[in-house]
């Protein structure tokens, strides 16, 4: 009963308020990718967000425990954008097809992988960083889009050189 009831490195609402927080921001990435129909949505990207988040808040309880205890184990937070990074670059390396001299799904293994980073970002309690680079996400996918089919430079039924449909 006391694993349940011990003190972590932040308050029950702060960690929850983060938790959501990576849903929400990734999401909103998910939500453009799942309107495309592509195979990594709405659901994918808030996994990937969540559990990056999830990693940064348990990193942050690991640094608090050591400095707790006075223990001489090194911990370096670096590894975990590193482990995040290669877990997130592995799932998006899966949807990156090459068929019949086309790549397929850059943007969208982009987008969880940047949902990795907004995960991460949530995690450790960088809301500015987390709302822009999601602010900045949306634009570059959604509205770039729309202003390189408006100026002529794309044709809306042509596929971009990832493969993905205009």
């Amino acid at each position: 009963m006391q694993d349940i009831s011990s003190d972590s490195a932040l308050e029950w609402q702060i960690v929850i308020l983060r938790l959501f927080g990576a849903l929400v921001l990734t999401g909103l990435i998910g939500i453009e990718r799942e309107v495309v129909e592509k195979s990594a949505g709405l659901r994918t990207h808030m996994l990937v967000g969540i559990a990056a988040c999830l990693y940064s808040l348990v990193t942050l309880s690991i640094l608090e425990f050591t400095a707790e205890q006075g223990s001489h184990i090194r911990v370096d937070p670096v590894r975990l954008v590193e482990a995040v990074t290669q877990g997130v670059a592995f799932l998006a390396a899966g949807l990156i097809i090459f068929a019949r001299g086309e790549v397929r799904g850059l943007t969208t293994g982009a987008g969880m992988w940047l949902a990795g980073a907004v995960g991460l970002s949530c995690g450790l309690g960088l809301w500015i960083l987390a709302s822009a680079a999601t602010v900045l996400a949306l634009i570059v996918i959604r509205v770039l889009k729309a202003f390189e089919m408006a100026i002529g430079t794309r044709d809306p039924n042509s596929k971009d050189k990832s493969g993905e449909r205009n």
